[in-house]
């Protein structure tokens, strides 16, 4: 039987061709664009096109997916001031005193300011959190403009987040219900920081209804926590079945996972499985602000993504923050967050490290619920070349995006890396290339 990923039609002329990629398989394939869509795909395309472009065997791919994000709180660092301490109740304080006096110019701005920072990093789509603790709804207001203003380059989906708790904070409910109202896309939660485990639960319970009952997904900040006891997920997962929400749930941070008991956290992840729970672990993140309870040995703080994955459930990856009252750093460079998710949960096999890489990428696209993503003919033709073989070696490098493409488009490009050293009259190119293409049994110049 033919492979469904090529196609044999020679039409006349197309959009473009991208001729001498390579697939993350290892496989070299020219890619037809027509329409915005990919039109075909075979290991050699004889037809003419109006554009053309040499990818030279750099590794083509569908654009990264950031999983989740907070758009309103971005590159807000150090407003009011610092966080100090690098914890996540001063980063919830912080923000707290910030949000009060909030501009949603000012908001408006730096969301958008970040979403061209992730298109030439790659990333064409992104799951974001909003609060909507604030009584004018600002950020909401600001973020769906955002929202209708990028969708030519990027998807945005909004999660209505009660960052104060949907129960702790009164007003929640109904600034909640109005968010979804406006358009917000996702029913969002945050159960452990409620002021009970019981009032945890009844938020987890009450949200999963409020989705039902809307016909919405759900994407909950679940037990960001240290504390084993902190079982929100399960509550979670049977919520999700209760309500017949199978598939459009998801769990994000996850993070008391690293300290259960492994016998109740086997039982979990089954029910989790039972549920057909999405995971996002948010690497960057979890472990700057897991283990600060910890002296020595202190835990790492990102949930179990090996047992999950061999379970079955799709496990996305998340930048989360930049520069922000939670997180000074970050370039919103999903590779980077791959890299570092690879680091900390020893996922460093051949088979681990591919799956980071589609902990950004397909699977990241699998737990936001992304139609008609990814490399296939008549898809749409959004796509990256990176200057890296495959997507082990993106790992490694986090190379130039040599093109982003939107709908057959670049829309984005970045020179080739190069760099030459003179050491004693004797020239040395290109230090980042230190890859050999194994599967063709030859060395291959990035550049």
């Amino acid at each position: 039987m033919p492979d469904p990923i090529f196609d044999s039609v020679f039409d006349p002329v197309f959009d473009l061709i991208l001729r001498r990629g390579r697939l993350a398989d290892g496989r070299r394939v020219d890619i037809a664009v027509d329409g915005g869509r990919i039109a075909a795909i075979a290991p050699r395309i004889d037809a003419a096109a109006r554009q053309e472009m040499d990818c030279a065997g750099h590794l083509v791919t569908p654009p990264f997916v950031d999983a989740h994000f907070h758009l309103d709180s971005t590159l807000s660092a150090g407003r009011p001031r610092h966080n100090a301490s690098g914890t996540l109740l001063e980063g919830i304080a912080l923000w707290g005193e910030f949000k009060r006096e909030m501009d949603e110019a000012d908001l408006y701005d730096r969301a958008h300011r970040l979403c061209r920072i992730a298109i030439a990093q790659g990333n064409l789509a992104i799951r974001s959190h909003v609060d909507i603790g604030d009584p004018h709804l600002r950020a909401v207001r600001a973020l769906l403009q955002l929202r209708a203003d990028m969708r030519p380059w990027l998807q945005i989906q909004l999660v209505a987040f009660p960052q104060d708790g949907y129960l702790r904070n009164p007003a929640a409910p109904a600034l909640l219900a109005r968010a979804l109202e406006m358009g917000v896309d996702v029913v969002g939660g945050i159960p452990h920081f409620e002021r009970t485990a019981a009032d945890g639960a009844a938020s987890i319970a009450a949200l999963c209804r409020i989705a039902a009952e809307r016909g919405l997904p759900v994407d909950m900040h679940c037990d960001e926590t240290d504390d084993p006891a902190s079982r929100h997920v399960e509550t979670l997962a049977a919520e999700t079945v209760r309500f017949g929400l199978q598939g459009r749930v998801t769990g994000s941070h996850l993070t008391s996972m690293h300290s259960m008991d492994n016998a109740y956290a086997d039982k979990l992840i089954a029910l989790m499985a039972q549920a057909g729970l999405g995971v996002v672990a948010n690497p960057l993140i979890n472990i700057s602000l897991q283990g600060r309870y910890d002296t020595y040995p202190k835990r790492r703080g990102m949930t179990r993504v090996r047992e999950l994955r061999a379970a079955g459930l799709p496990v996305a990856f998340g930048h989360d923050c930049v520069m922000d009252p939670w997180y000074r750093l970050g370039s919103h460079d999903m590779l980077e967050v791959a890299a570092m998710g690879a680091h900390v949960g020893h996922l460093m096999g051949e088979a681990d490290l591919r799956g980071c890489f589609d902990a950004v990428t397909g699977d990241a696209a699998r737990v936001i619920g992304l139609d008609g993503y990814g490399l296939a003919v008549g898809r749409p033709a959004d796509l990256v070349v990176l200057q890296a073989a495959d997507p082990i070696e993106a790992l490694r490098l986090r190379p130039a995006r040599l093109a982003v493409l939107r709908a057959g488009r670049v829309i984005a490009a970045t020179p080739p890396r190069v760099t030459t050293l003179d050491l004693d009259g004797v020239q040395v190119l290109d230090l980042a290339d230190q890859g050999v293409d194994q599967g063709a049994g030859e060395s291959r110049a990035s550049a």
